[in-house]
């Protein structure tokens, strides 16, 4: 009987570690096509247990009838991000590490009407935006931070320093927007098709990189939720109401501009003219990059910026 039962013990162990085995794979076919309909969905998970792992945390803030959906990372001297058109906190998370460990205490808002934040029926001006950030600046308490502003963030943190001088300390404006320009129609900035998506791409990036067809789908699903406040955005800013041009040379704090030499959606006459208009900026220009510079090049752009902000 022993010997017989003895048998039998491995067969039942084989048995188990096969019906394991089967269990695996049927996880990894779940998570394969999930990923396949839904990828953006996968990466943000993954996203998040990263966020996590480096002590990056999410919080809302309430500013009036909205609110606002922001990250949280650090201690120290008070950073705020303000991240572009289309955009969210998420687009800082290469950076957000690294100003930590120089001693920042680091805020990444998700503007209103994107990201996690509340998406109201409003005209989502610069001014609007502006005056949320200050809103944002007073819940936090918040009484002289660093501000740094990607793109249309460039623009908001710009408005923000001529509007509210003595609540900035110093301010970066990276690739950013707010100055009169004949750049690309702005329709490249709202795709519906895969062909669109990929002209999108080329006008940020002097080397983009092929998007396979079922990630383009789940961009463009994503990026149709948020369309309708893009063109409210874009139609805000093209009635130049909250335009810089006459307005930036009141900015006298310290301030960085960064600029990808390639850009064509903010091209880079415009970081000229800023740095001109503000004679205590410094202009720092990265060759080989575009629009998204303070990505594709974050290995040249990122000790600048520490610089800066050590001074």
């Amino acid at each position: 009987m022993a010997v017989a039962e003895a048998a039998i013990a491995p067969k039942r162990r084989s048995r188990l570690y096969l019906k394991a085995l089967a269990v695996l794979v049927l996880l990894v076919i779940a998570l394969a096509g999930l990923f396949y309909l839904r990828p953006l969905l996968v990466t943000q998970e993954v996203q998040q247990v990263g966020m996590w792992m480096r002590g990056i945390h999410r919080h809302d803030a309430q500013l009036g009838p909205y609110r606002i959906h922001y990250l949280e990372a650090g201690k120290g001297n008070p950073l705020v991000l303000v991240h572009g058109l289309g955009g969210r906190s998420e687009n800082w998370l290469d950076m957000i590490p690294q100003f930590t460990a120089q001693g920042f205490h680091v805020y990444a808002l998700d503007l209103l009407g994107f990201g996690r934040s509340d998406k109201p029926d409003v005209d989502y001006s610069m001014s609007m935006q502006s005056d949320l950030l200050l809103q944002f600046l007073d819940s936090q308490g918040l009484q002289q931070p660093d501000i740094a502003g990607w793109s249309m963030g460039g623009w908001v943190t710009g408005k923000f320093a001529v509007d509210h001088a003595q609540r900035v300390r110093r301010i970066i404006l990276l690739d950013s927007a707010g100055m009169r320009y004949e750049g690309v129609n702005p329709s490249v900035l709202r795709p519906k098709t895969l062909d669109e998506l990929s002209w999108m791409m080329a006008a940020l990036t002097p080397h983009p990189r092929p998007i396979p067809a079922f990630f383009g789908r789940d961009m463009l699903r994503a990026m149709q939720e948020e369309d309708w406040v893009v063109g409210r955005t874009l139609q805000s800013m093209y009635t130049g109401k909250d335009l810089l041009d006459d307005k930036l040379q009141n900015v006298k704090i310290p301030a960085l501009i960064v600029w990808g030499k390639q850009d064509r959606i903010t091209p880079l006459v415009m970081a000229e003219q800023m740095h001109k208009v503000m004679p205590q900026s410094v202009l720092y220009v990265v060759d080989g990059c575009g629009h998204l510079a303070p990505t594709e090049c974050l290995d040249r752009i990122m000790p600048e910026m520490k610089k800066f902000l050590a001074e």
